[in-house]
Order: C-alpha cells, then structure tokens, then sequence
C-alpha cells in the first residue's frame, strides 16, 4: 500500500473547517470524496491539522494510502480535475509507511490578516478581518515578542477540544503593518483550539490600551481566558507553512 503525501491549497469560506462532518460541507470530505473517483476505491485523508470554519490554508499537508499505480506526479492533475475551484493539490510525494501528517509535523505557521481601514474592502470580506478602528502594530508586536517561547497557552485557548497538556512552544510571533493591512504570524510545535485567533485578540486588546504588552506573561500565569483578549473571527486565519523531514519537507518547502 502506497502512502502519498499532498500539498495543497484552500478558501475555507464555503466550509465548515476541515474535518469531516455529517451535515456540513468540509475540506476533507471534499477532498477525499475527489481522491475516491480518481483512486477507484474508498480512501481517508488525514489532515495536518484541524482548521475551523472559514479559515484558509496557503500551504497545507495531508496524506492517503492506496494501492492504485497512478504515477504520484499525476496525482495532483488527477485530484484536481475532481476538486472545486476553491480547493487546489500542488504537488505530491511517496511518503515512508510511517509518515502521517499531523504526527509527523514538526512544526507550523500561520499568518492572521487584519485590513485595519475606515473603508471595507469588498474583496477581502472572506479573506482578512475588517477592522476600522485604528491599531498600533508596533504595540502589537511587543506584545506578540511575549508569546514567544515555552508557556501554558491555557489563558488563549478556546474550550472545545481535549488536550493532554495546554503547553506549547512559540518558535517565533510578530505582528507587521504594510498599508491598511497587518499581518500577525505565529509559528510554534503545536496549537491549542482557536489559540492563534486569542493571541491575536489580545495584541488588539494591548493596542487598544486594554492590557500592557508586559502583562502578557503574568496572563500566560494565571491561565484565565476570561483576562486575554477575544477571539478573532475565522476569516483573517491562514494556515501558512508546515514542516517535515525528507522528502515531504522539501514538497513543502515555499
């Protein structure tokens, strides 16, 4: 049995995240429901991550196992041929027996993208987060620099989904302004449900003079998510990078 990692590509606004549901319409299902008419057979794709409702991914892994002999450089042009416009598979590799794509992630990054103007864009309604009031990136990202390392995430983390332990190592978070939008990006070994969208809530808080860049670890301390900032809406949410050994990594690599 082969085991074939995708690089693929996603606008998550019609869906209701990743994971497959009974009633909704999701990026796995979709996506394997593509791989099942091109394979000849029925297939489950494991994700390298559960994105929610409305979020996007740049740059996404996942992987299937099947005994077709299609040749893996076909593959994308297969799946794509079945997929709609807004889901895309860029590229594919033999993965090892053993590769799976959320177990095998090293790590992953993701961009969170606020449109900070007086006026809305119409064409990032779905794809960034309006928000007229004015922002100071440069507090957010003084903010953001306190995220930065080995912490219980527990006090940016949404209740909903069980985790052995709420502690999580942050490789890097910045936020930058270019023009009316700012980019907020955050890269770590692993993340807690809706935690991007509450790290970023509370570099807003901080802007808007509601809690001091130096209170975050004090916050991070006390573990309370009523005390950090709100979460964000889905639709300003990327997936950006994911990494890996081998050659899976270098299907990943930008």
């Amino acid at each position: 049995m082969r085991n074939i990692a995708l690089r693929l590509a996603y606008d998550g606004s019609a869906y209701h995240g990743w994971q497959t549901q009974a009633e909704e319409a999701t990026v796995q299902q979709t996506l394997e429901q593509a791989a099942e008419k091109v394979l000849k057979h029925p297939v489950h794709i494991t994700g390298c991550g559960r994105t929610d409702a409305g979020v996007h991914a740049m740059r996404y892994c996942a992987n299937l196992r099947t005994d077709c002999a299609i040749p893996v450089d076909r593959v994308p042009l297969a799946l794509n041929s079945r997929l709609p416009a807004d889901i895309a598979v860029s590229a594919a590799v033999e993965a090892p027996e053993d590769f799976n794509a959320i177990g095998s992630c090293i790590q992953k990054e993701y961009i969170y993208r606020i449109h900070n103007s007086r006026i809305r864009d119409p064409f990032l309604d779905c794809r960034a987060c309006f928000w007229p009031a004015p922002l100071d990136a440069a507090v957010m990202d003084r903010a953001a620099a306190a995220f930065v390392g080995r912490h219980d995430f527990a006090a940016v983390r949404s209740v909903g989904t069980q985790t052995k332990t709420t502690v999580r190592t942050v490789r890097w978070c910045r936020a930058e302004r270019s023009g009316d939008m700012i980019t907020v990006t955050v890269c770590a070994d692993g993340f807690l449900y809706n935690m991007v969208r509450a790290i970023v809530g509370t570099l807003v808080y901080a802007s808007d003079g509601k809690l001091s860049p130096e209170d975050i670890p004090a916050l991070l301390e006390k573990g309370d998510r009523r005390l950090t900032g709100p979460t964000m809406p889905p639709q300003g949410l990327y997936m950006h990078r994911v990494w890996y050994d081998g050659a899976v990594g270098r299907m990943m690599e930008p």
